[in-house]
């Protein structure tokens, strides 16, 4: 009987990677532009029921077991040992013999609770092998939210990586009476108790548990990170996972597919992109590397050498805005900035059918020894391309980083479609969208203007909560996003805020924030921004400043050190701060630029409850948190009618 194949790849015909047609009479005229109101990407591989994660690792193997992998920093020193295909297979299937040696059943959840690391892969792909279901927590998560998680999604072992979290674990479950859930610490030998307790279970009980799961199969439960309300469990199965991941490298083989891909993976592995990239890395034909410690990251990157970089934008405006600061004053200043703009005309023209000019070409050849040259150099000098999502990026940025060799690709995603659901490829990137649908998703724009997906790596609903899953999705099937956007002819898609979020002001003009808040988030002394003005005469602005980036800038503005609380309420620092507002507002009417801003005195952060995990601003808490200071930009509270 012959075995069934992994994938099926479809006719020539079907596999091409240029953009598909819009269906006759489904785009529409914008402003004299056409617009597409739906766009279905083409299905590159179709997969069957046995194409699981597991199975994936195990094709990986096959095709080369003794190239690397995982490539494993050692202790001292900044070398990097290669670990091949075989040796990670036989890790993976001892701790998984480990994992049923504690008693664990098929399907039971496991929860993991740790920075990002070799032994969170590990896990994670020795669970998939054993049959359970890995449920990541994050490691600042407090005793509340483990509580609450352990609760909801059964969890019956955890491991964490310190002491510390384990005594926060062992706390949660003890109030909920919960005493026999198995809790770990790696940095008290949790690996090897694992390791032990698989010593007498045989291989066939692994391959058994293995050879159980389908696509259909639960392959985690996701917590959103919750920016608004109490956290839902996002249900993930296999087959989410895999469609998504040989689809992505039959659309995008520059990636990962070559043998000389190196990704370091730095993101939080709680974070469901994170978790997709190391099955999307280790299905393809590269090599996967882990740092845990982001203050390491640039030493990292300097030694890894990755050959493309997965950041949020934040990422590349510290690195812009660090150069521009640390090139000081005078000459040197001139020259990073003739730079950049020169970075900027090339990435613009290389747009254009006739592409940069002669002089242009030289003014970039030049701007490349003096200053591009160096930039490359501090992610490694290997890297060809940079893919941005979780967050808008300013269109200067992505053509700076484009122009000095460094292509921004950048994505779109949800933990409800298993991260990405579109990004920009190599062979076309339009600079101002996030790329078209990865296929084979489909995505629609309703009637309110808001991005609509169907496809076979959407998520099959909210753990023990029904209702939520009804709300999240249309009479139809397609699942709402909750942001707002657009499709060109192309099916690109362009985003712009989320539904929630739009701000109407007492003259009944409705605004879009991230408009207003993306380009100044770019400003060197500016950390975090929240437009505020909902039922208010006009809008203003919450500024949070960078401490890190302001003695830089006072340096190099002749200015003396001063404190955030100084800074807040220097004339020099504020007249700066209202260019900077000056030049957003050049971008929107005047009903919906930004009038008042008040500098706060502290940073939105994760530890005083105004960050996610995943770094993106909690509006409805910072909303309370300030509503005095608020009240006080305007004179009062909202009259009520």
């Amino acid at each position: 009987m012959s075995e069934t194949p992994a994938h099926t790849e479809l006719p020539a015909e079907n596999t091409s990677v240029l953009p598909a047609e819009p269906a006759p009479g489904n785009e529409d005229v914008i402003d004299g532009e056409t617009h597409a109101l739906e766009w279905h990407a083409p299905v590159l591989v179709r997969i069957d029921e046995h194409t699981t994660i597991p199975h994936l690792l195990a094709k990986r193997v096959q095709r080369a077991p003794r190239r690397p992998l995982i490539a494993r920093k050692l202790e001292m020193g900044s070398t990097w040992q290669n670990m091949t295909a075989a040796e990670f297979y036989e890790d993976v299937q001892t701790t998984a013999a480990g994992l049923i040696g504690l008693g664990l059943n098929y399907g039971d959840a496991i929860a993991i609770m740790s920075r990002t690391r070799y032994e969170w892969t590990l896990l994670d792909f020795a669970a998939w092998t054993a049959g359970l279901l890995p449920v990541p927590i994050y490691e600042t998560s407090s005793g509340e939210q483990i509580e609450y998680i352990i609760k909801d999604a059964d969890v019956r072992a955890i491991v964490t990586e310190t002491v510390t979290q384990r005594e926060l674990a062992l706390d949660a479950c003890h109030r909920l009476g919960k005493d026999d859930i198995t809790v770990l610490s790696l940095d008290a030998e949790a690996m090897q108790t694992i390791r032990d307790a698989g010593i007498t279970v045989p291989r066939a009980s692994v391959a058994a548990r293995t050879q159980a799961l389908t696509t259909d199969t639960l392959a985690t439960i996701v917590y959103t990170s919750g920016t608004t309300g109490r956290p839902k469990g996002t249900e993930i199965t296999h087959g989410n996972f895999t469609e998504l991941a040989l689809n992505s490298h039959a659309w995008m083989p520059e990636i990962a597919m070559g043998q000389d891909s190196r990704l370091l993976l730095f993101l939080p592995l709680a974070h469901v992109f994170a978790r997709f990239l190391q099955v999307f890395q280790l299905s393809g034909e590269g090599i996967l590397g882990h740092t845990p410690d982001i203050k390491n990251l640039l030493s990292d990157l300097a030694t890894f050498k990755p050959s493309y970089l997965l950041v949020v934008p934040r990422v590349l405006e510290k690195i812009y805005n660090s150069a521009d600061a640390k090139a000081g004053r005078g000459g040197k200043q001139k020259i990073f900035r003739w730079a950049a703009n020169v970075a900027v005309e090339y990435s613009q023209a290389l747009e254009t059918p006739e592409g940069p000019s002669r002089r242009l070409k030289m003014q970039h050849a030049a701007a490349t020894r003096l200053v591009y040259s160096k930039i490359l150099q501090l992610v490694g000098g290997n890297a060809h391309y940079i893919i941005s999502g979780g967050a808008p990026l300013s269109q200067r940025l992505a053509h700076f980083y484009t122009g000095l060799g460094l292509p921004v690709l950048e994505g779109y995603g949800l933990t409800e479609t298993v991260g990405p659901l579109s990004v920009n490829t190599p062979r076309l990137s339009k600079i101002g969208t996030v790329g078209p649908a990865l296929p084979p998703l489909s995505v629609r724009i309703s009637e309110e203007g808001e991005i609509l997906i169907k496809g076979p790596s959407v998520f099959r609903g909210y753990h023990n909560n029904p209702e939520a899953t009804a709300e999240a999705f249309t009479e139809d099937g397609w699942f709402k996003s909750g942001d707002l956007g657009s499709l060109d002819r192309d099916g690109y898609v362009r985003i712009t805020g989320r539904a929630k979020d739009i701000i109407v002001t007492a003259g009944g003009k409705n605004v879009a924030p991230a408009s207003l808040e993306d380009p100044l988030r770019g400003h060197p002394l500016i950390s975090q921004v929240i437009v505020v003005g909902d039922k208010r005469p006009f809008i203003s602005a919450l500024i949070t400043l960078d401490p890190e980036m302001l003695q830089l800038w006072l340096q190099n503005h002749g200015l003396p050190p001063m404190s955030i609380s100084e800074a807040a309420t220097n004339i020099e620092v504020l007249s700066a701060l209202e260019r900077a507002v000056e030049r957003a507002n050049e971008h929107v009417s005047r009903a919906e630029s930004i009038r008042k801003i008040h500098v706060l005195t502290s940073d939105f952060t994760e530890a005083n409850g105004l960050l996610t995990p995943s770094l993106k601003v909690k509006r409805k808490a910072v909303l309370q948190r300030y509503a005095e200071v608020i009240d006080s930009i305007y004179g009062g509270p909202v009259q009520s009618e």
